[in-house]
């Protein structure tokens, strides 16, 4: 007997890394071994060297498929076995485990869009939906597209054993949002990769794509992100670390170092409009959605809890944006004794 499992990883394409998968057929009781690709079709290798190696790092049961078939989410590597240039999950792992005593977890909002052809989900051929505002969380068919995918997409999830925590509607016709966390900074990056890879897969069986596009529609329409909420144990105890944490975002060159790299096109979407601040000012605020960093108004009456760096884009990769903010926030909780 055998089973399937579906290798998925990140390309090398530029800005925005695409996600690949293939299929290989194991023996019952195989463990998942290494494998590889050809890097020249996927912008990792050249032709006349193209050879890179898969490295599994997390499978999860594949609910495409069901029975035994597994999803494994794979390291890139080259030949020798080091990590390629484009494997951003080697850069986190060292931070993570240097940070690990300070208990770093996340939960990261994935907004997306649904596309019917070239043209959101929802709206009509050759014009416009009315303004946003009744989309938003809403309900009925002339406000809501798209719902049958992402409760299939939930479904995939839930059936995956992934941390999905939550789903809702988004302020744009088409426009959704999944929630995974909280977990730690690997397991919310390699799981909100395999849950983008379930989005794309499951939106196939209906005809229909979704982008991470950070501004899928010019104008006077919300951009899409991937608001990201981290706390360590000391924030989730206090709250002088809450603040700690939120001026240590705004130090320096730290608000530039971490916008260039949480995706391509975050000039588009950080305007300043539509629930979010420039781009190149940095800001934090209770309860304030035009923040750069927000803190929820429960744990400000609370005094301990989480931030969310509302900053990032929907296409950032969860791998840097979460070794960016641990790096950042766990290395001045350290010099500040609250740990």
């Amino acid at each position: 007997m055998t089973y399937k499992a579906e290798y998925i990883w990140i390309d090398g394409t530029s800005p925005t890394a695409k996600l690949r998968s293939k299929t290989r057929i194991l023996a019952d009781g195989a463990e998942l071994p290494t494998w590889g690709f050809d890097g020249s079709s996927t912008n990792q290798a050249v032709g006349h060297a193209s050879d890179r190696v898969l490295k599994p790092v997390f499978s999860c049961p594949d609910p495409i498929r069901g029975g035994g078939d597994v999803l494994v989410m794979c390291e890139v590597l080259n030949t020798d076995m080091t990590p390629h240039e484009t494997n951003t999950r080697a850069l986190l792992r060292p931070i993570a485990e240097q940070f690990a005593a300070q208990e770093s977890i996340f939960g990261i909002e994935q907004e997306y869009t649904f596309f019917d052809g070239s043209r959101p989900l929802g709206f009509p051929v050759g014009g416009f939906p009315a303004a946003q505002g009744g989309y938003y969380c809403g309900v009925g068919s002339d406000e809501i597209f798209g719902r049958d995918i992402v409760e299939k997409h939930l479904e995939n999830c839930l059936a995956a054993g992934l941390a999905i925590s939550g789903i809702n509607a988004e302020v744009m016709p088409g426009q959704w949002e999944f929630q995974v966390g909280p977990v730690s900074p690997l397991e919310v990056s390699d799981q909100l990769w395999i849950a983008r890879w379930l989005l794309y897969r499951t939106a196939e069986d209906f005809n229909v794509s979704a982008t991470l596009d950070p501004k899928p529609v010019k104008g006077d329409w919300n951009g899409a992100g991937a608001h990201t909420n981290f706390s360590t144990k000391a924030m989730r105890e206090g709250y002088d670390a809450i603040i700690t944490a939120c001026e240590s975002l705004g130090e320096g060159s730290k608000p530039l170092d971490h916008v260039k790299n949480y995706g391509a096109g975050i000039d588009e979407r950080l305007t300043g409009l539509h629930e979010t601040a420039p781009w190149n000012e940095y800001s934090y605020g209770v309860s304030d959605r035009g923040a750069s960093v927000r803190i929820p108004w429960q744990v400000e009456v609370e005094q301990k809890g989480y931030i969310e760096d509302r900053r990032p884009n929907a296409n950032v990769d969860p791998y840097v944006v979460t070794r960016l903010i641990v790096e950042t926030c766990c290395t001045a909780l350290e010099k500040a004794g609250q740990v």
